[in-house]
Formats: structure tokens, C-alpha cells, sequence
């Protein structure tokens, strides 16, 4: 793919075709409920590694939270997705909505009370974690249901935006609270998005166009899976290209808060701007997307993305003063947000109808092996700077991007 086709494609995307999936009355309720449920999860992504930071000083220690937040998305992947396979989605997804907001204002009440100690704190963040494995497969499949294959990229592009745009205010607001009223009133306030989040549910009325009507059992949908794999390997290689992202990408983000204390020398408001920075960053990466409609170059679209992503954090890396840091941390973003709704839809389009909740487990699998890449880049971190750290990660992304781009011609192809 040439950088002059996708400029032909862009100019060939008119408002009609940005706004495609918001014809669907279900899906207006789907992003705005998803904006809710985002402005609290950007509160919560700020507080709890300040606060963990603040009580420990300790880079391994915030890198450890992330980590452990992550670990359930890996148990319970394949889990997630078998059972959002067998369900009504919009059900579910009010179940799970309700589970994870009331964990969040459970921890505010307990910091309130005096027993936030940092063990309590990871662990509440542990189990929202488990909650938010079904939140996040139910919610990429529950959007294809409503928008079809054809708007897939568009509509989950978009549904990105809303959680991107939502954790732009929450990380905004969050510094802000964090600095006025304390950690615990702001979890109260978490939980309370979460509800706002719950209410809109109801407003999805509907199944979807491309639901499937076909439903096993638990053990069936499990050896289906096995199948489906072997069937479909193309699953299996967009699966190890996510997990490879998440690991050496996304985990950068486990060290903004120590890049903001320590090298940016900003206290919580400075980390709550630079936190809506990263997510206006992703905001721009997938409106271009959304853009590009039912683009058909996928594929190396895909390892484009990848490869840049890889060396916007070099750049990062060397970033001393706050203004380069914060240029750097919105592009490595944009990149961040648009290859990860790529692997969500190439790996919804290349399975069959009724196997899309397990290629979204598959999906949430991937990105659950990041506590490895969060450990490491905590280490790293701790024994010779967070600048080292997130040198050495965009390296091996950078390296990893381009191998794969090479080694990989039938994904390539991917339309």
C-alpha cells in the first residue's frame, strides 16, 4: 500500500461515510454508553498509578498494577469468548458494566474509611480487571452484531473514539480531583460513571444484524475453538501480532506517571494532561481510520502502523521537555489506537459469523499477555530509567514490525 492510495482513499471518504454506523439507533446508545464507562476508566487509569507511585516510589511497583490488571484479560480471553458466543451480548454487557462500577466505588469507599493500603488498592484493580475481559469482548462483538461486516472498521473505529474522547475528560478531571478532594471521592465519582454507563445500555434494544442465532454448550464451544484455530491460523497469527504489540507498545503507558514525577518534573495535573494527550492521540489515529471506510489494504496498513509505532517510542524516549514529550506521546498513541482496532476487525472478518465472540476472546487473550511486557519494561525502568525502558521497547516493536511485514505476505494481503 503506497501513501499516495491512502490519500486517494481519504479523499474519496465523505461525512456520510464517517457517520455510517450512528444510523443504527442501538449503536448510538453503544458509544454513548461506552463514552461513560471510558470517562471513568481514564479517572481510574490516572488515580491508581499515582496513587500506587505516591505510596510506594517505586516505577516496578506502578508497572506491577498494570500488570496484574492485565492477568485476567489473559485467563479469561478464550473463557470470555466462549461464553459471548452463547449469550445476548447487550445482556451481558449490563451484568458486567454493573460488576465493575461497583468495585470501583467499593475501593473509593474503602480509601475513605483508611484501608487503602496499596495491597487492597492492586487487588480491587485485579478483579475490575476480570470484570472488564468481558466487558471489552462483549463490546467489539456486540458492535459488529449491530453495524455488519461491511461497516465493521467504521463502527469499531468509532466506538473507539467514544472510549478515547471518554478517557480524555476522565484523565483530565481525574488530576484534578486527585489534587482538590483525595483518591477516594474520585473513585465514588468512578462508580457513578459506570452507572451513567449501565442506564444507556437499556437503550439497545436489539440483537444486531449479524448476531448469531447458533448456540452449543460449554464444551462444545470449547473444542469449536481448538477447531477454529487449526481451521483459520490466519486467527492465530493476528492473535501473536497483537500479543507482540501489547507488550513491547502499549505498556509504555505504565510509565507515564514516572515519566511525569521524575523526568517532566509536573505533579497530578501535569499527568492528568499529558493521560489526555495519549487518549487524544488514539482519538486522531481512529478518526483517520473511520475515514478510510471499508478500506482494502488492511493488512499492511496493519505493519505500517506497527512499525511507526515502534519508532515514536525512540522518539519518546529521548523527550526531556514536557511539549516534545507530549508531540511524541500523541503520535505513538495515534499508532497504539489504530493498530489495535485493525486486529479487531481483520480478525472478526476472516472467522465465521457465529465465531466472532471467540475471535474477540482471542483478541482479549492477546492483549492479556501484556503483564509481561508491563514487568519487564518495570524492570528495565528500575534498574536504568524509564527512558531506557521505553528505548528498549520501541526497538524491538520497530524490529518485530518490520520482520513480520517481510516474513508474513498472506497477512499482507489481507483486504
Amino acid at each position: 500500500m503506497s501513501c499516495e492510495s491512502i490519500l486517494t482513499s481519504s479523499k474519496k471518504a465523505n461525512f456520510q461515510q464517517w457517520w455510517a454506523s450512528f444510523t443504527f439507533k442501538d449503536f448510538r446508545f453503544l458509544w454513548v454508553s461506552t463514552f461513560f464507562q471510558s470517562i471513568g476508566f481514564g479517572m481510574d487509569s490516572v488515580a491508581l498509578g499515582w496513587i500506587v507511585f505516591e505510596k510506594t516510589d517505586s516505577a516496578f511497583m506502578v508497572a506491577l498494577l498494570a500488570a496484574l490488571r492485565m492477568v485476567p484479560l489473559f485467563l479469561l480471553g478464550i473463557f470470555s469468548g466462549l461464553i459471548a458466543d452463547n449469550v445476548e451480548r447487550r445482556i451481558f454487557l449490563r451484568i458486567f458494566t454493573t460488576l465493575a462500577g461497583s468495585l470501583m466505588a467499593l475501593l473509593g469507599v474503602l480509601i475513605i474509611v483508611g484501608y487503602g493500603q496499596v495491597w487492597v488498592i492492586i487487588s480491587i484493580a485485579t478483579i475490575t480487571g476480570a470484570a472488564f475481559a468481558f466487558i471489552l469482548t462483549l463490546r467489539q462483538a456486540y458492535t459488529f452484531d449491530i453495524v455488519g461486516p461491511s461497516l465493521s472498521l467504521n463502527g469499531l473505529s468509532m466506538l473507539q473514539i467514544a472510549s478515547q474522547t471518554g478517557g480524555v475528560f476522565g484523565a483530565l478531571i481525574s488530576g484534578i480531583l486527585i489534587s482538590t478532594l483525595g483518591p477516594g471521592l474520585q473513585f465514588l465519582v468512578i462508580g457513578l460513571m459506570y452507572v451513567i454507563s449501565f442506564l444507556f445500555l437499556f437503550g439497545a434494544t436489539e440483537s444486531g444484524q449479524s448476531a448469531s442465532t447458533r448456540k452449543e454448550s460449554f464444551g462444545s464451544n470449547l473444542k469449536g475453538y481448538i477447531n477454529l484455530i487449526q481451521q483459520y491460523p490466519v486467527l492465530l497469527i493476528l492473535m501473536c501480532l497483537a500479543s507482540i504489540t501489547e507488550i513491547f507498545g502499549f505498556t509504555h503507558m505504565s510509565l507515564i506517571p514516572v515519566f511525569a514525577k521524575e523526568i517532566l518534573s509536573v505533579g497530578p495535573i501535569g499527568l492528568g494532561v499529558l493521560t489526555a494527550i495519549r487518549q487524544v492521540g488514539g482519538f486522531l489515529g481512529l478518526f483517520a481510520l473511520a475515514l478510510l471506510g471499508d478500506y482494502r489494504n488492511k493488512g499492511k496498513l496493519m505493519f505500517y502502523v506497527v512499525v511507526f509505532f515502534g519508532l515514536g517510542q525512540i522518539f519518546l524516549s529521548f523527550s526531556d521537555k514536557f511539549y516534545l514529550f507530549a508531540i511524541f506521546l500523541l503520535f505513538v498513541n495515534a499508532c497504539a489506537m489504530s493498530v489495535d482496532t485493525l486486529y479487531k476487525t481483520l480478525m472478526q472478518q476472516n472467522v465465521p459469523n457465529e465465531h466472532r465472540g471467540r475471535a474477540m476472546g482471542s483478541w482479549v487473550l492477546s492483549i492479556g499477555t501484556a503483564p509481561v511486557g508491563y514487568l519487564s519494561i518495570g524492570a528495565i525502568a528500575a534498574a536504568f530509567g524509564a527512558p531506557m525502558a521505553v528505548l528498549f521497547n520501541g526497538i524491538m516493536l520497530t524490529i518485530a514490525g518490520t520482520s513480520s511485514f517481510l516474513c508474513l505476505p498472506k497477512i499482507r494481503k489481507l483486504p
